[in-house]
């Protein structure tokens, strides 16, 4: 049985099995299945009181109906203080993002990774080109704005996406460096601003770039309500944009393409801000000591998040679909193995925020799994070592040869599955404050050698609110392409999705009231921490 479940996983080209098809196969009761710290809902909301009026109305809700989009998304623009001109809302954000690549995004688009795997895989999957940036380790996986215009431009990339924060690393960029850096992006056909689990942040009042998108001509904004409130089954978003974007994308929806489950927890919320508010604060907390405890194992690196989850590098020589599986299948814990994610590996998991009953249950199978009995512990005696087999071999091989020296490490190793080597990239340029950023070592990682697990560096906390003024953004040296880069021909040291994937190309909490803070937004995007 175990194994049927986890071979779901390896079955999964760049997501987690859903709960539904876990508990099938496990052969469990509906609500016994494990601890989840793999997909990131809120736990706090819906209410257990919400819970029972929805159970309470269930027949009449899915016996019905909805009503018609234009009438939910007037409802929900009424509560949000939006223009309902601006703003789409979509059956769960992938189908939004599957209508921005079919009618926004003409020939390419950039991306930065490791992120949200759609973001990637729906432009390939319609023959667009992917220009990938990777994120680098040795900076925390913190997204230098300045490189990645740069980077841009020098691709000749045509729309570009930020997702803020990012998924699956946290990392928090503040809302003058995001404007800054739309601005630069003025001349391309769009910008994309994933504001997915905007909702958790804290580093700073008002985050949300939603009223700068509607001013400007090239921009979305993409948003949340699952994961927000906890209810990924329902399947609702929404983006913001001007006018005439926000309308090209509605205008190809379905008139009934929200459910009726979406309609009435949308028309609850009103009555419901001051319990959304609390729940996002409970969140942070949470964020907080759950970071604290799962630093103090040995070896166990923990990032700065900003959404609700954590992303860990597990000690050296631990291979994290074993400690995935064991976690499963002997503590009835569920984790987020990263190895499927262009751009990071088995060594990381995505650890979603949980109350603190649940984080300890964590914890103690994290080190009864890694440091246990040495015999069946995944993390062999320092004088032994071991490596790890990745289910992205390929990928780890990539961003090994990369982290720690810009993209200059890339240019002798030959492109995966292409047979083609890749060019010299764009000399680095320094990179902006992040944090956890360590010296930039001036050649390629090498592979690495049994060494004693080291001690953590106590966990930082938030991202502080003090930021320093974003690097400006310098034109490229040298002379600049004239047109797009064909698929599958790396340009200025960048890789395309064919090289990567390995293939050719083709195939304080308000009393009452709906929060602003941190929650949904205001006329400016969000409101004010309380």
């Amino acid at each position: 049985m175990s194994g049927n479940v986890t071979s779901l996983f390896r079955g999964t080209a760049a997501h987690s099995p859903s709960m539904a098809a876990l508990t099938r196969e496990s052969g469990e009761a509906a609500g016994a299945g494990p601890v989840d710290f793999c997909i990131p809902c809120n736990p706090y909301f819906p209410t257990p009181a919400m819970f029972d009026e929805l159970a309470g109305r269930l027949r009449d809700i899915i016996t019905y109906y909805p009503s018609s989009a234009d009438t939910i998304t007037a409802e929900l623009c009424g509560l949000l203080q939006l223009p309902p001109q601006c703003v789409a809302m979509g059956n769960g954000s992938t189908e939004l993002i599957t209508w921005i690549d079919h009618l926004l995004v003409r020939e390419s688009l950039a991306v930065p990774v490791p992120t949200f795997g759609r973001w990637t895989d729906q432009p390939m999957e319609t023959g667009k080109r992917v220009d990938m940036f990777p994120l680098q380790e040795s900076g925390g996986f913190a997204l230098d704005l300045a490189r990645y215009a740069e980077f841009i431009r020098a691709r000749g990339t045509r729309a570009a996406v930020v997702c803020n924060p990012n998924n699956p690393d946290g990392g928090y960029l503040h809302k003058q460096a995001l404007v800054r850096f739309m601005d630069a992006m003025a001349e391309r056909d769009l910008v994309v601003v994933d504001e997915s689990f905007l909702e958790f942040a804290d580093a700073e009042a008002e985050p949300s770039v939603v009223q700068e998108a509607m001013m400007r001509p090239n921009v979305v904004v993409l948003r949340s309500l699952g994961k927000n409130f906890g209810l990924h089954g329902v399947r609702f978003g929404y983006l913001v944009a001007n006018p005439a974007l926000a309308g090209r994308v509605r205008a190809m929806l379905p008139k009934w393409n929200l459910n009726s489950l979406a309609e009435h927890v949308v028309f609850m919320l009103r009555d419901h801000g001051p319990e959304y508010a609390r729940s996002l604060h409970q969140v942070r907390r949470d964020r907080l000591e759950m970071a604290g405890q799962l630093s103090a194992l040995p070896g166990l690196t923990v990032y700065p998040s900003q959404g609700n989850f954590l992303f860990v590098r597990l000690p050296l020589g631990a291979e994290g679909t074993v400690v995935r599986d064991r976690m499963l299948t002997e503590h009835r814990v569920l984790v987020r193995e990263c190895g499927n994610k262009i751009g990071s590996s088995s060594r990381f998991l995505r650890l979603v925020v949980r109350p603190q009953a649940d984080v300890r249950r964590l914890v103690s199978g994290l080190e009864q799994v890694l440091y246990g009995s040495r015999r069946g512990a995944a993390v062999p005696e320092p004088a032994t070592g071991a490596g790890y087999s990745s289910g992205t071999a390929a990928v780890d091989r990539l961003m090994s040869e990369t982290n720690g020296a810009g993209l200059r490490g890339i240019a002798a190793a030959p492109a995966v599955g292409t047979g083609m080597p890749l060019p010299a990239a764009v000399p680095a340029a320094p990179a902006a404050a992040a944090i956890g950023s360590m010296p930039e070592p001036t050649a390629p990682r090498q592979a690495p050698r049994p060494a004693p697990v080291p001690q953590p560096a106590p966990y930082p906390g938030p991202v502080p609110a003090p930021h320093p003024a974003p690097a400006p953004y310098p034109a490229p040296a040298g002379p600049l392409p004239t047109g797009p880069t064909p698929p599958g021909v790396p340009a200025h040291g960048g890789l395309t999705a064919a090289q990567v994937r390995g293939t050719n190309g083709l195939e304080s909490v308000p009393a009452t009231g709906w929060p602003g803070p941190q929650s949904l937004p205001n006329p400016a995007g969000m409101g004010r921490t309380g």
